[in-house]
């Protein structure tokens, strides 16, 4: 992994206003990444998916937006993420084989986008960024 962190969602519940910033340091342009977006839930989260926004910003200050939807159960309720006691954790691969172009650190912005404007059951969200290893 070149980048792993999670930070806590507030007990209460994931205010709609509430963003959660990954600052991710990468100094190989050459080489392929894998970035996932990884959610811990508990069981009273109390929808099948949860809708994440990201905003990225490169190091030279350019942003992109994108949306991304995260299935936690499947159909008939039960959770796809694995984890011990209560809370189980979901890795959902965001982008897949990417390049960064720039050496720095690309910031990236999550909030949901769920309808709830205190989102109960998620307890941390997190990025990963992984180096793709060549065969």
């Amino acid at each position: 992994d070149v980048y792993f962190q999670y930070q806590s969602v507030a007990q209460k519940g994931w205010n709609k206003d509430s963003l959660y910033r990954f600052d991710i340091h990468i100094t190989d342009t050459v080489a392929s990444y894998n970035v996932y977006v990884n959610v811990r839930n508990r069981g009273e989260y109390p929808y099948q998916n949860l809708w994440l926004f990201l905003n990225k910003t490169t190091p030279d200050k350019i942003e992109s937006k994108d949306s991304i939807e995260c299935y936690l159960a499947d159909q008939r309720g039960k959770w796809l993420g694995k984890g011990l006691g209560s809370i189980l954790e979901m890795p959902v691969l965001y982008q897949q084989n990417v390049r960064f172009k720039k050496a720095g650190t690309y910031q990236y912005k999550i909030v949901h986008g769920m309808r709830d404007s205190v989102l109960k059951g998620i307890n941390d969200i997190g990025m990963r960024v992984e180096k793709v290893r060549s065969k």
